[in-house]
C-alpha cells in the first residue's frame, strides 16, 4: 500500500476570521520527519481593513518555515531582522533556546484587495540543537532550484531531488518539494528520505493510481518509489525527513523534548524576558 495513513484536516480559527486547515499535529501522526506542525492558509481573499496582524509572540525548540504562493507577509524579530516575505521565497527561522517575533501585512497592500496562499510549517530541532542560537535566514525565491519534466515543475525548497540542491541549511536531514503539475503531469518520488508525505493544496492527485482528494495528508510508505501524478492542474508539496529523535512536547508555541524547558519557557514570556521586536509594542499574552 502506497498509502500508509490519511490525515483529513482540521479547520482553526487564528483570530479574527483568519481560517487555516491544520493538518498536524494530528491524533494519528504527530510529525513526519522533523515536521510536526502543517497550516495551510487561503487561497483567501483579503478584503482592505481587515487586520489579519500576528502579534509579537515566542517560541522555543523549532524552526518556523514560511513559503507563499500568493500575497505578502511582513516578518520582524528580536534580533532585529526586518525581511518581507514573497510567493517562492523560503524563510527559515531557527526559534533554538528562544525568539520573539510578528507577522504583519505590508502596508502598501493593508489597503488593497488581494490572494493570501501559502504553508505556515514548524520543524522541531534536534535534541541537541533545542537550545541553539536564535538565528533567521532569507532565501529568495529566485535561488530555489527548479526541474522540469513530464508535466511537473518541481522547486527543491529544502533537501536534494532530481539531482538539485537546495541551499537552505537544515539541523537534520529535511525535505520541502513543491511541485506544479500541468493536466496529466506525474513524478517519481524516489525513497531518499525515511519519513514523507504529500499534499495537494488546490486539485486531486493520485499516488500510485490512488486519488487523493485535496486538503488531506498522505503518509508515504517508506522505502520505495512512489508516482505522484494530477489528471488536472494541481500544485502539490512533499514533506519529510528523518525521523525526529523521540517525540516533542508541544505547548502553545513552544516545542521540546524536555518538560522543565516548557515551563521556563512560559515564565519568561509571562515576565516579558524573552525579547522584543524593535519597533513593536503589542504582544500575544501568554495563554492562561
Amino acid at each position: 500500500m502506497s498509502i500508509t495513513t490519511l490525515l483529513p484536516p482540521h479547520v482553526k480559527d487564528l483570530g479574527g476570521g483568519f481560517l487555516v486547515r491544520r493538518l498536524l499535529p494530528s491524533p494519528l501522526r504527530q510529525s513526519v520527519g522533523p515536521f510536526l506542525f502543517f497550516d495551510h492558509f487561503g487561497p483567501l481573499e483579503h478584503t482592505p481593513g481587515v487586520n489579519t496582524d500576528v502579534r509579537p509572540h515566542p517560541h522555543i525548540g523549532l524552526a518556523t518555515v514560511t513559503y507563499l504562493w500568493d500575497g505578502a507577509m511582513m516578518h520582524r524579530d528580536s534580533l532585529g531582522y526586518t525581511q518581507r516575505i514573497e510567493p517562492g521565497a523560503i524563510n527559515w527561522m531557527t526559534a533554538g533556546r528562544g525568539i520573539v517575533h510578528s507577522e504583519r501585512m505590508p502596508e502598501d497592500v493593508r489597503q488593497m484587495a488581494h490572494r493570501r496562499h501559502g504553508l505556515q510549517l514548524w520543524a522541531a530541532l534536534p535534541k541537541d540543537a533545542e537550545e541553539a542560537d536564535p538565528a533567521f535566514v532569507h532565501t529568495p525565491a529566485d535561488a530555489i532550484p527548479e526541474v522540469h519534466a513530464d508535466g511537473v515543475t518541481a522547486r527543491v525548497l529544502i533537501g536534494e531531488a532530481f539531482g538539485k540542491r537546495s541551499p537552505v541549511a537544515t539541523f537534520s536531514q529535511t525535505l520541502y518539494l513543491d511541485l506544479a503539475f500541468s493536466g496529466g503531469g506525474s513524478i517519481i518520488l524516489e525513497p531518499t528520505v525515511e519519513e514523507r508525505c504529500v499534499y495537494s493544496v488546490d486539485a486531486p492527485m493520485a499516488i500510485d493510481e490512488v486519488t487523493v482528494e485535496p486538503f488531506h495528508l498522505a503518509i508515504l510508505e517508506p522505502g520505495r518509489p512512489i508516482k505522484v501524478s494530477a489528471p488536472n492542474a494541481a500544485r502539490v508539496v512533499v514533506l519529510g525527513g528523518e525521523p525526529l529523535d523521540g517525540r516533542r512536547r508541544i505547548w502553545w508555541n513552544f516545542v521540546s523534548s524536555d518538560p522543565e524547558r516548557l515551563e521556563l519557557a512560559k515564565q519568561r514570556w509571562k515576565h516579558q524576558q524573552m525579547g522584543t521586536v524593535p519597533g513593536e509594542t503589542e504582544f500575544i499574552p501568554l495563554p492562561e
